[in-house]
């Protein structure tokens, strides 16, 4: 049986569970990313989407893009989940959304044609100028 992942928000009211390991895990430095978390980088786990739940109240959806749809608790304004259509059936999850964020940490960095210039990504890790090639 694989293992049970969990996390929510910080004030508790949304939870979820994820059934397994994510598919990869990595930063993003885009501008929505950026505002939409008021953060430098925002970290974020690409899973099945069948392998995801919320387990605990419902969040807020918001539409930032005619083709994304993000999650975040209505109540302390966590960001929780990012969804795009050219997404089919996955789903990314904030990482530090995670009650365990050190579990999967990034394998490489995004959209680093955005990052903000005081940002020093020094960690060795793949940097991609956009988003990950489609297949």
């Amino acid at each position: 049986m694989a293992d049970i992942v969990e996390g929510g928000c910080l004030c508790g009211a949304v939870r979820y569970r994820i059934d397994g390991e994510p598919l990869s895990s990595g930063t993003c430095q885009c501008r929505t990313c950026r505002k939409a978390s008021a953060a430098a980088i925002v970290p974020w786990l690409h899973l099945d989407a069948a392998k995801f739940a919320f387990s605990a109240g419902q969040p807020v959806e918001f539409k930032s893009s005619p083709s994304v749809t993000r999650s975040f608790c209505g109540r302390c304004g966590t960001p929780l989940t990012y969804w795009t259509t050219s997404y089919g059936r996955t789903i990314d999850v904030t990482t530090c959304s995670l009650d365990d964020p050190e579990a999967f940490p990034p394998i490489g960095h995004v959209w680093t044609s955005h990052k903000l210039s005081w940002v020093k990504l020094a960690d060795g890790l793949p940097c991609l100028e956009e988003g990950v090639p489609s297949d």
